[in-house]
């Protein structure tokens, strides 16, 4: 793994860093997705050391967590044990190996046309999912706003929406909601939404739309 870069975020509380795995792709009309390996940890006690393997979509830097079929995402140490370099090593390739096959599953939903009806029904799965929700005017509200923009994106505001592999297809469906969450999504600040994108809310907001978008194509 070579460093690309590193940050803190929540004044310090965590540590972060980017590095890269060597894996890249190129889905059709020239569209690349690197593999990556997101290292975090904190001093308050509020995230174990982690390591996960993410996908970063170039022309966008749309991040999504290499994950399918319920397998595990992520390698974390809790802070109450001892880490041991060796072993998150040897769990890291294992997850590594999987790039190959999480990025021919990318390939498919970037083949996978999408009627408009279709379209809709996806982002209300995505955005509109619990009861919660709905029963609450300031959450219509929201996911009202994040409808509407997430449908702008895919529709062609989106960076990248006009390519091959994007453009009316389940791909950009995908797409849509991981730059959504990653660069608009409202947020206290551009911290607090890197925070939520890659360990809260956010990040779940996205797996819920990778799984939405792989059963188009079950």
């Amino acid at each position: 793994f070579e460093l690309e870069t590193a940050g803190v975020l929540k004044a310090g509380k965590k540590f972060w860093a980017l590095a890269k795995t060597g894996k890249e792709t190129a889905l059709k009309g020239k569209d690349v997705v690197g593999g990556y390996l997101l290292l975090a940890t904190s001093c308050d006690g509020t995230l174990a050391t982690t390591a996960t393997l993410t996908s970063i979509r170039v022309v966008c830097n749309n991040t999504l967590t290499v994950a399918l079929n319920g397998a595990a995402s992520a390698v974390k140490v809790p802070h109450n044990t001892v880490f041991d370099g060796q072993a998150v090593k040897k769990q890291l390739g294992v997850a590594v190996s999987h790039w190959g096959s999480f990025m021919a599953r990318m390939k498919t939903l970037s083949e996978r046309k999408i009627r408009s009806h279709e379209a809709m029904q996806y982002f209300l799965n995505v955005l509109c999912h619990s009861d919660q929700q709905q029963n609450s005017t300031k959450s219509g509200l929201v996911n009202e706003r994040a409808l509407k923009r997430v449908q702008e994106l895919y529709d062609g505001s989106g960076k990248g929406a006009d390519l091959a592999s994007a453009s009316g297809t389940a791909w950009g469906l995908l797409n849509a909601v991981t730059e959504y969450v990653d660069h608009e999504r409202r947020a206290r600040s551009q911290e607090y939404r890197l925070d939520s994108a890659w360990f809260g809310q956010g990040a779940a907001l996205k797996q819920r739309a990778l799984d939405q978008a792989m059963q188009l194509v079950a």
